[in-house]
C-alpha cells in the first residue's frame, strides 16, 4: 500500500495515474481534504508522499525527502492559468518520481488523454512529423519510440476516416453517419482478467431467448429512429457472441439485416472470440448474413497460462477454429493477444508470436494486461504481488516484430489505467484490413449506438460534444427494463433536434 496526501482536490486522477505508473507493485490511494472518518484513519499510516499546492508553486515530500517547484499558483476563475498550473504540476511530479525511482516511463506524464488525439490535432494544424514527435517528448516526456508510433497511427486513422460522416445534422454527410454496437453478454467462462459485462452461459441458457427478444425491440426502435442515416459499421461483441446457438445467431443476424439498411455498411464484425464456442454451424450463420470480419482470440499460445486464466479452449482448439474459418471463406480474421499475463516472460511471448505468424491472421490486436478493479485478477495481484506480471519494452517489440513479419502496420492505439509496464494496446493489420470500428470507438468522431446489457451509446453532437446513455448491466434487469432503456435513448436522441 502507498498513500499520497494532497491539500487540494481535483488533482486526484493525475496524481494517482502518475504515482501508480512509477509504483505498479503498490496499491495507490490519494487522500484529499474531503476524505475523512475511518477511511482517512485507515490510510494515513501508508502515506509516503505528501503534496502541498500553494500560490507560489508546490512542495512534494517523498519518504521524507522534499522537492520544491516555483510557479504561479492556480487563480480562481482564471481557466487558462489553472490549466497551465496543472500541466506544470504534472511535469514537476513526474520529474520528482523519475529522480526518486531512477526510471522514465514510456508514455511520460501523459494521463487522461488518448495519445493519438494529440497527433491528429497537430497534423490537422499542418505540423510535421518531427515537430509532433518533439512536442510529445518535450511537453509530456514521452519516449521517441512511442511518439513516432503515435504519429504513424494518427496518419492512418485520418486516412481511414477520410470522407466518413460524423453524425446527424453535422453538415458533413447526407443524413449523417453512425455505427452500431450490439452486446452479447455471455461467455463460456469468465477469464481471470475480465471486467466486462459478461455472464457464464451455463447459468443463463434460460434467458438467452428473452434477451434476444429485447435486443430485437431495441434494434427495431433504433432502425426506425435513424431511418435515412448512413450506417457505416456494425460490431457485435460481448462477452462472446458465439456462445449463442446457431439458430439464435441466425435469428439475431437475420432480423438485424432486415431492419437496418446495410447498403452503406463498410465493415460488419462479429467477435467469435473463444475457440470453444465456435462451430461450423455458427460460422455458417455468420457467413450467410454477410459478416465481413471476425475475431478468434487466443490471448496466448501457452497452454498452462490458458488453464490458469480460465480460458477452457486449448491451443489446438484455437488453431482448429481458425483453420475452419479459413476453409469457410473468412478472409478478414483478427486475433487478440495479451502481454504481461501471470508468469509469462519474453520467451513465452516469442513462442506465442511464432505460432500466430504461422497461422497468418489478417489483423492482430496486442493488449498490455490491465489490472481492472472488478476482475478476479485484481484480488490475485493483491495476494501474490504484481511481480508475476512482466511486460517489458522487449515483449512489446517482439509483438511489433511479429506483426511486421505478417506484413501488418499499426493503425489504432489506446491506453488504460493500471496497464502492465505502463504500455499500451495496439491494433495491427494488413493494408485493406484496418478495423474501422476500432478507430471510431477510440477517436469518438462518430455516433455509436449501443444495444444490449451493459452497453453505452455515445452521441456525437455537431459541436463536438459527446453525450451518453447507458443500459443496465444485469441481463435480468435489461430484460425487465427494456422499455426504460429505449426511453433513455429517445431522451438522448432528442438532443440532436435542439
Amino acid at each position: 500500500m502507498l498513500a499520497v496526501e494532497i491539500n487540494r482536490s481535483n488533482y486526484e486522477y493525475d496524481v494517482h495515474s502518475i504515482v501508480k505508473a512509477f509504483y505498479p507493485e503498490e496499491q495507490v490511494s490519494v487522500l484529499t481534504p474531503e476524505m475523512g472518518g475511518e477511511k482517512r484513519a485507515a490510510l494515513v499510516q501508508w502515506v509516503r508522499i505528501r503534496i502541498v499546492l500553494c500560490e507560489n508553486g508546490a512542495l512534494a515530500a517523498v519518504d521524507g525527502e522534499e522537492y520544491r517547484w516555483d510557479a504561479r499558483g492556480p487563480q480562481d476563475g482564471d481557466v487558462e492559468a489553472g490549466k497551465a498550473y496543472k500541466y506544470g504540476f504534472k511535469c514537476f511530479l513526474y520529474r520528482v518520481l523519475a529522480c526518486v525511482t531512477g526510471k522514465e516511463l514510456p508514455w511520460g506524464n501523459l494521463t487522461g488523454i488518448r495519445p493519438t488525439k494529440i497527433a491528429v490535432s497537430l497534423l490537422e494544424e499542418g505540423k510535421s512529423r518531427e515537430e509532433i514527435v518533439e512536442h510529445y517528448m518535450g511537453k509530456y516526456y514521452v519516449s521517441r519510440e512511442k511518439a513516432e508510433l503515435s504519429v504513424a497511427i494518427a496518419r492512418r486513422e485520418m486516412e481511414l476516416l477520410q470522407g466518413l460522416s460524423r453524425g446527424a445534422k453535422s453538415g458533413d454527410g447526407p443524413g449523417g453517419g453512425y455505427s452500431l454496437y450490439i452486446g452479447i453478454p455471455f461467455c463460456p467462462t469468465t477469464c481471470l482478467y475480465c471486467s466486462f459485462t459478461s455472464f457464464p452461459i451455463s447459468a443463463c441458457r434460460g434467458m438467452t431467448d428473452a434477451y434476444l427478444d429485447c435486443l430485437v425491440r431495441e434494434m427495431e426502435y433504433v432502425a426506425a429512429r435513424y431511418r435515412g442515416r448512413i450506417l457505416d459499421s456494425v460490431y457485435i461483441g460481448g462477452g462472446t457472441p458465439t456462445t449463442l446457438e446457431a439458430p439464435q445467431l441466425d435469428r439475431l443476424l437475420g432480423r438485424l439485416k432486415a431492419v437496418f439498411d446495410f447498403s452503406t455498411v463498410r465493415e460488419f464484425t462479429v467477435e467469435a472470440g473463444r475457440a470453444d464456442s465456435i462451430t461450423e454451424e455458427k460460422l455458417q450463420a455468420l457467413g450467410c448474413h454477410g459478416v465481413t470480419r471476425i475475431s478468434i482470440n487466443p490471448q496466448t499460445m501457452k497452454q498452462e497460462t490458458l488453464d490458469f486464466i480460465g480460458r477452457k479452449a486449448t491451443v489446438e482448439q484455437v488453431e482448429a477454429a481458425y483453420a475452419l474459418a479459413r476453409r469457410m471463406g473468412f478472409d478478414n480474421i483478427n486475433m487478440d493477444l495479451i502481454l504481461g499475463l501471470p508468469g509469462e516472460g519474453e520467451e513465452d511471448v516469442q513462442a506465442t508470436i511464432d505460432r500466430v505468424v504461422e497461422l497468418a491472421p489478417d489483423s492482430l490486436t496486442v493488449h498490455s494486461l490491465a489490472v481492472k478493479r472488478a476482475s478476479r485478477l485484481n484480488q490475485w495481484v493483491q495476494e501474490k504481488g504484481v511481480g508475476m506480471l512482466r511486460n517489458t519494452d522487449e515483449t512489446m517489440r517482439i509483438a511489433a516484430r511479429g506483426a511486421q513479419r505478417l506484413g501488418m502496420v499499426p493503425y489504432y492505439l489506446y491506453r488504460q489505467k493500471n496497464m502492465s509496464g505502463n504500455f499500451e494496446n495496439v491494433g495491427y493489420a494488413r493494408e485493406g484490413k484496418l478495423g474501422l470500428y476500432n478507430v471510431l470507438i477510440m477517436e469518438e468522431r462518430q455516433t455509436i449506438i449501443a444495444l444490449g446489457a451493459g452497453s453505452i451509446t455515445k452521441l456525437v453532437l455537431p459541436d463536438g460534444r459527446i453525450e451518453r446513455s447507458e443500459n443496465v448491466k444485469e441481463v435480468n434487469l435489461y430484460i425487465e427494463k427494456i422499455g426504460e432503456m429505449i426511453a433513455r435513448k429517445e431522451r438522448l436522441f432528442r438532443l440532436e433536434e435542439n
